[in-house]
């Protein structure tokens, strides 16, 4: 399979070295050609990748992540032309996080204006999921956490055979996957997000994932 990244940076990385170990091509789109992080990134990580920019990874790609700076990331979809998303699955790991006044940032975004949201509504023929929001992405593949335990791994969208394939990358990647509903739970899903940053920034701990566990 050919992933398509908007995006460059650790997030971006991370996501696509994933999918380098399960055996897929990736390209990492940028705003300008030759962006010197995703060349530096393609170079040392050997033949199935490329860089681009955001209109080549997304023509580019049988599948697409958005992965750019959350609040950015529709400049980068109308840039990188939405014809190159119809009928696409779309992974959204985004989170329209505003570090404007400092830290903690603030979440951008309510129920029906969420980043998840906005972009299905930018998107009307992509098949959008939301997913990999809530966690580092020191941990995005096959993590080891404590107990040997398989984190979750939340998920939403609209289409559900694009959340059954996600479900499936998402068990690949070595997790649980959870699905919490529609993409209107998108907003849901971005405010988890910044549950986890507030819980690490209090605990100086950025490499901690989230699990629900049954009653015994």
């Amino acid at each position: 399979m050919r992933v398509g990244i908007l995006g460059s940076g650790q997030v971006a990385q991370s996501l696509a070295n994933g999918f380098l170990a399960l055996g897929h091509e990736v390209m990492l789109g940028s705003r300008e050609p030759g962006n010197p992080a995703s060349a530096k990134w393609a170079q040392a990580a050997g033949a199935k990748v490329s860089g681009g920019t955001f209109a080549q990874a997304a023509a580019f790609g049988d599948l697409l992540v958005l992965a750019t700076l959350g609040t950015a990331t529709p400049h980068a979809i109308e840039m990188a032309g939405l014809r190159h998303f119809d009928e696409k699955l779309v992974l959204d790991v985004t989170n329209p996080l505003d570090f404007s006044h400092g830290k903690p940032p603030a979440l951008v975004g309510a129920p029906g204006s969420s980043a998840g949201e906005t972009h299905q509504r930018l998107l009307p023929k992509a098949r959008i999921v939301k997913t990999f929001n809530t966690v580092g992405n020191a941990l995005f593949f096959r993590p080891k956490l404590q107990g040997g335990v398989r984190g979750d791994m939340f998920l939403c969208g609209d289409d559900a055979g694009a959340k059954e394939r996600t479900a499936d990358l998402i068990r690949a990647f070595g997790w649980e996957p959870i699905d919490i509903g529609g993409i209107d739970a998108s907003h849901y899903l971005e405010a988890t997000c910044m549950v986890w940053i507030l819980n690490a920034m209090r605990n100086n701990d950025w490499n901690r994932a989230f699990k629900l566990v049954p009653a015994a």
